[in-house]
C-alpha cells in the first residue's frame, strides 16, 4: 500500500474505533444517547419557563385573594375573594404544574442533565411532583371549604372565619417555586454520585 492509502485507512479505523467506544455499553450493545435537537429543546424550554411563570403568577393571585379575604372588614369583599379562589386556583395550578412537570421531564431525558444525574435537577423534580400532588390532595379541599364559606358570607349567614387554613399555600408554593428557579439559574452541587456495586 502507498503511504497516503495507509494514512487514510489508519484514520478511518481510528474514527470507527472512537465512534464504537463512544456508543458501546458494557454489554457490547450500542446505546445512542437520545438528545433533543436544538429547536425541540428550545421549544420545550420555552414551555417549561412559561408554565413556571404562569404557576408563580397564579400563586400571586391566590395570595392576593386569600389575604384580602382574611384581612378585610367588608363581608362582600371577603365573600367575592373567597369565591374567586375556586375559579382561579385549583385547576389552573394543576394544569401549569403538570405542563411544567412534563416539559421538565422531557428536557431532563433529552439533554445532558438527565432526571437524577444532577442534584439541582432531582430537587426541582421532587419539588414539582410534591407541589402538583398537594394541589389535588390538600389545596382542592381547602379551596372548596373557603369558597363555600364565601357563598355563606354573600347570603349573610356566614360567621367567624373559614374552617380551613388557607394561609399556608400562598406562602409555601411561591417559596418552593423560587427555590426551583434559583436552582435552575445557579445549578449548584454538581453530579449525584452513584454507588458502585
Amino acid at each position: 500500500m502507498e503511504p497516503d492509502t495507509n494514512a487514510r485507512e489508519g484514520r478511518r479505523i481510528r474514527q470507527a474505533t472512537v465512534a464504537t467506544t463512544a456508543t458501546a455499553t458494557p454489554t457490547g450493545h450500542r446505546a445512542r444517547p437520545r438528545r433533543l435537537g436544538a429547536r425541540t429543546r428550545k421549544a420545550f424550554l420555552l414551555i417549561h419557563i412559561a408554565s413556571a411563570g404562569a404557576w408563580i403568577g397564579i400563586d400571586v393571585v391566590m395570595a392576593v385573594l386569600v389575604f384580602t379575604g382574611f384581612l378585610t372588614d367588608d363581608r362582600d369583599t371577603a365573600a367575592i375573594a373567597f369565591q374567586a379562589l375556586e375559579l382561579t386556583t385549583v385547576w389552573p395550578l394543576l394544569t401549569t404544574g403538570l405542563i411544567c412537570l412534563v416539559s421538565g421531564v422531557v428536557l431532563g431525558l433529552g439533554t445532558k442533565y438527565g432526571l437524577v444525574t444532577y442534584w439541582w435537577v432531582a430537587i426541582k423534580l421532587v419539588l414539582n411532583i410534591v407541589l402538583t400532588a398537594l394541589v389535588l390532595l390538600s389545596l382542592r379541599g381547602g379551596v372548596a371549604d373557603v369558597a363555600e364559606y364565601g357563598r355563606q358570607l354573600a347570603e349573610g349567614s356566614g360567621a367567624g372565619s373559614p374552617t380551613t387554613d388557607m394561609l399556608y399555600p400562598p406562602i409555601v408554593s411561591p417559596t418552593a417555586l423560587m427555590i426551583a428557579l434559583l436552582l435552575a439559574v445557579y445549578k449548584p452541587w454538581g453530579l449525584i454520585r452513584k454507588r458502585r456495586a
